[in-house]
C-alpha cells in the first residue's frame, strides 16, 4: 500500500493509503500543503479531488482512519471523538470513503491542534 507522510507543526506521522479509486485520486493529488479545520478530534482539509461515495461508504470510522468526505471535497483524519460522538469513537459529519490509516499514534495529533497548515506527501 502506498505510504504518505503527514506533517503538522512539529509533528510528523506516517500513514498508508488503501487500494481503491478514491485513495488513488487523493494519492495523485499529492503533495498538498494547505490550511486545515478542526472539528473535535478530527482535522479536515480541502483536496483537489471530486469523487462520489463508494459502495462501502460509511459513518463507522476508527481513531487513525483517513477518509474522504465527498460532500465537502475534503480529507478527514480522525484522532478521537467529534461533536457527533457519544463516546470516545469518532463520528463523521456524513458518510465517508475510508482511504487509509495512520501508522503512528493518531492521538498525538492533539499536540498540534493550534497549527495552521498540514502537509501531505508521498513517501518513496
Amino acid at each position: 500500500m502506498p505510504r504518505i507522510r503527514i506533517t503538522i507543526g512539529h509533528l510528523e506521522l506516517q500513514a498508508e493509503l488503501f487500494h481503491g479509486p478514491t485513495a488513488q485520486a487523493v494519492l495523485e493529488a499529492l503533495p498538498l500543503e494547505c490550511p486545515f479545520h478542526t472539528w473535535g478530534d478530527e482535522f479536515y482539509f480541502p483536496v483537489p479531488v471530486s469523487m462520489p461515495l463508494e459502495k462501502d461508504a460509511t459513518t463507522d470510522v476508527q481513531v487513525g482512519h483517513i477518509a474522504y468526505w465527498p460532500e465537502g471535497q475534503a480529507v478527514a483524519i480522525f484522532f478521537g471523538p467529534t461533536p457527533l460522538s457519544s463516546g470516545e469513537k469518532p463520528v463523521p459529519a456524513g458518510k465517508v470513503n475510508i482511504i487509509g490509516r495512520l501508522l503512528d499514534d493518531a492521538t498525538r495529533l492533539r499536540e498540534v491542534k493550534g497549527a495552521k497548515k498540514i502537509t501531505i506527501e508521498k513517501v518513496s
